[in-house]
């Protein structure tokens, strides 16, 4: 899984990560097209970065869900072994309509589809190869997941993506796009793009493309044309980051500054960043609600806890990444039961505890408070900066003023470095009549968009 998720048994997992750090090479041949990636700003003196409108817009969604299916599906198995054909495939219940009501329900904002995975099946009929929907008994074959998908998320105003797998077994091409063969290297890099090609120009608007494992050569020109908007998940147009994990946690401090010219994208991986650094490329953290990717006969007792995706949540979301949280239909084409009513859980409980502030601010400066019309028990805040004006907090400390507490006299509750799109702070239930966020280091004047307190009550 090159840089997330592409499912991989638990051995097979550890040596996809470490393949995907080495595949994330900058195309070759072909000649690279740049990263689409805003120039920097000047601050004070200091170089910052700051995203394009699509990468602020992107942060902003805050979670999406993953979809995985595929022959893996049908064999208990991270990694197709290929030995199921397409005519064993037929997910009759199929219902993307439940698949967004599931999003939905979860509070995601937009959906990635894997159309194909490493094994080369696609689930939408493609003229590049026989392994793919049109020879399943599904719909007679004559469906096409991709297009369905499609349908439900523009009724629902869901935003879609996909994952097109350029590792490709049924023909014999290992990760990155890289054949076996070299002498069929471009006959595949052909049918790569034919594939990429049929995918973004035939469905709608796609808001991010997945290239798990990056790719060794270059579809910049299909990109701009087709998509020219969406966010790119490795690969030499890469406009996000993998956090480097697939436990959904975001270690901080978690920059959203790197410094380009880095020889490797695999170089970019991981959630620290570096706040000197000249280009914006924000984490997406992947992470599964089972144990694995796919649906497996043994695995629905590896459901995760609402207390363990709430957890992920605050450590992913409010440390300013964006939460991928997998789900995943077993052989019916339907996600189960238990997995969409977890889903709907943590979707209602991350509403309880931060869909409304107790109280708020923003504006720019070192200093913000809070102050409560009556005193309340709070034990949340979130803090956000306007990342159009790039991350300018560097340091910063949550203070709370005790009922009756002399105007002089506060407690620090928390206290940090990095900010950026979200940070959720934690404190142990604390009784306050004010609450003060101070930055005490910033490049410039700090921009400030959001300074909320909560009673979460746990």
């Amino acid at each position: 899984m090159t840089s997330p998720l592409a499912p991989v048994a638990l051995a097979v997992l550890v040596s996809s990560l470490a393949s995907a750090c080495f595949a994330l090479q900058v195309a070759p041949a072909r000649g690279t097209t740049p990263p689409l990636l805003a120039e920097p700003i000047r601050v004070d003196g200091h170089t910052l970065a700051v995203p394009t409108p699509q990468q602020a817009a992107w942060q902003a969604l805050g979670v999406g869900m993953f979809i995985h299916m595929a022959p893996q599906t049908w064999q208990d198995s991270e990694t197709d072994t290929m030995a199921t054909p397409a005519s064993a495939m037929n997910p009759e219940k199929l219902d993307t309509e439940q698949w967004v009501n599931v999003a939905e329900s979860m509070g995601a904002k937009y959906i990635v589809f894997v159309a194909k995975h490493e094994g080369g099946f696609c689930w939408w009929p493609t003229t590049t190869t026989d392994y793919n929907v049109s020879n399943t008994p599904f719909k007679g074959g004559k469906g096409d997941v991709l297009a369905m998908l499609a349908e439900s998320c523009r009724k629902h105003k869901m935003k879609l993506g996909v994952y097109i797998s350029p590792q490709d077994k049924k023909h014999n091409i290992g990760v990155g796009g890289k054949a076996a063969d070299a002498t069929k290297q471009a006959e595949y890099e052909t049918l790569f793009r034919t594939q990429l090609t049929e995918v973004l120009s035939r469905y709608g608007e796609m808001m991010e493309v997945w290239f798990d494992g990056s790719l060794i050569f270059d579809v910049g020109d299909i990109l701009t044309k087709h998509a020219p908007n969406a966010m790119v998940f490795q690969g030499p147009q890469a406009t996000i980051r993998w956090v480097g994990n697939e436990s959904g946690i975001v270690a901080g401090p978690a920059w959203n500054a790197v410094k380009l010219g880095k020889q490797k994208w695999g170089d970019y991986t991981g959630a620290d960043g570096d706040p000197t650094g000249d280009r914006w490329l924000p984490n997406e953290v992947d992470a599964r609600i089972r144990a694995t990717w796919f649906w497996q006969t043994d695995n629905h007792a590896t459901l995760k806890s609402l207390d363990a995706l709430v957890e992920m949540y605050e450590t992913s979301v409010g440390r300013g990444g964006v939460l991928l949280l997998n789900n995943t239909p077993d052989r019916s084409g339907l996600i189960p039961e238990a997995d969409a009513k977890r889903a709907a859980e943590f979707g209602a409980e991350i509403k309880r505890r931060y869909g409304v502030p107790t109280i708020d601010t923003s504006g720019s400066g070192p200093v913000h408070t809070l102050t409560l019309s009556a005193p309340a028990e709070l034990d949340r805040v979130i803090i956000s900066e306007d990342i159009t004006k790039g991350e300018r907090i560097r340091k910063y400390v949550i203070e709370a003023q005790a009922p009756g507490a002399a105007a002089t006299e506060w407690k620090q509750l928390a206290a940090g470095t990095a900010v950026g799109a979200k940070r959720i702070e934690r404190f142990a239930p604390t009784k306050v009549s004010k609450l003060r966020l101070r930055i005490i280091e910033s490049v410039g004047e700090p921009k400030v968009s959001t300074f909320a307190a909560f009673q979460a009550g746990t």
